[in-house]
C-alpha cells in the first residue's frame, strides 16, 4: 500500500491496512535518545483521542518504516511514544520528522446496532447548515450534528455524553454510526500553513479542551461563531478530513 498525505510527500510504503475502530495520527515531531531506545512527544492530548489510559501499544510508521512501540503517559493526557528497538531508528534526532502513529482500539463503538453504513450513510454532504449554541460546551455534538443534518439533542443521544466531553474519538464514532465516511488519518497541523480538504472538522485548541467546527467548502461553520469566511490558521490544533 502506498500513501501520500495531502499537501506534502509523505510516502508511506507497505503500511498495514487498517479498518474498524482503528485511526492513524499524522504529526511532527522530534525523535529523542534515552538511556533504552527512544522517545518522541506526541504533540497531542492522547485522552481527547484514544480510550485507553496507562501504557498504550501502538506503531508508527518513520522514515517509510513500521517500528513496534508504546505510549506512556506523563501528566493529564499528554504521553510520549517510547521505541524500545535500539536498531529501528535510523534518521537524524533532534530535528522534526513527519510521524504517522496507529493506536489499535482508540475508538469508542456506538455503531453496532446503526441503521448506517458508509454506503447508505443518513444524507450526502452537499451543504452545510450552521447549528449555532447559545453556551460553549456542545462544539463536537454540534459538529456531528451539522454533517448529519439532524439535531443537537439526537446527537447527544448517540454518543451518550454532554457538554464538554466530546473528545475527538466519539465524534470519529458518532460519525460511524451515521454512516459519514472520513479518512482514518488525523492531520495535527499545531498552527502551520494548511491547504484543508472540502470538508473536515478542524479542531483548535481552547484551555485544556478542544473546540470543533467544520469547515466546508471555503467557509467554516461555528457553533459559537455561526459562519466564517476566513480562519487564523495558527489556532489550527489539527483535522479530520470528511468524504463528500
Amino acid at each position: 500500500m502506498q500513501l501520500q498525505t495531502e499537501n506534502d510527500n509523505y510516502i508511506i510504503i507497505g503500511a498495514r491496512h487498517r479498518k474498524g475502530d482503528n485511526m492513524r495520527y499524522f504529526f511532527e515531531s522530534k525523535v529523542e535518545k534515552q538511556d533504552k531506545g527512544y522517545s518522541i512527544d506526541i504533540p497531542f492530548n492522547v485522552w481527547e483521542v484514544c480510550k485507553q489510559r496507562d501504557v498504550i501499544k501502538g506503531d508508527l510508521v518513520l522514515d517509510n518504516r513500521i517500528i513496534d512501540c508504546e505510549l506512556h503517559p506523563k501528566e493529564k493526557g499528554n504521553y510520549f511514544i517510547h521505541i524500545e528497538d535500539e536498531t529501528a531508528v535510523s534518521v537524524d534526532l533532534g530535528v522534526p520528522h513527519k510521524i504517522l502513529l496507529h493506536v489499535n482500539g482508540s475508538l469508542i463503538r456506538m455503531d453496532q446496532n446503526s441503521p448506517y453504513s458508509f454506503e447508505n450513510p443518513i444524507r450526502k454532504i452537499d451543504s452545510v447548515e450552521v447549528i449555532k449554541l447559545p453556551e460553549d460546551g456542545l462544539c463536537g455534538q454540534a459538529c456531528v450534528a451539522m454533517l448529519a443534518g439532524v439535531t443537537v439533542a439526537e446527537v447527544i443521544s448517540v454518543m451518550d455524553c454532554r457538554e464538554w466531553q466530546a473528545t475527538m474519538g466519539r465524534v470519529i464514532s458518532a460519525l460511524n454510526y451515521y454512516g459519514i465516511d472520513h479518512t482514518d488519518i488525523i492531520n495535527y497541523t499545531e498552527g502551520r500553513d494548511t491547504v484543508l480538504p472540502k470538508c473536515a472538522i478542524l479542531m483548535e485548541r481552547m484551555g485544556r479542551f478542544c473546540h470543533y467546527l467544520v469547515h466546508f467548502d471555503g467557509k467554516f461553520y461555528d457553533s459559537h461563531a455561526g459562519v466564517l469566511t476566513e480562519y487564523d490558521m495558527s489556532k489550527l490544533l489539527g483535522y479530520l478530513e470528511i468524504k463528500c
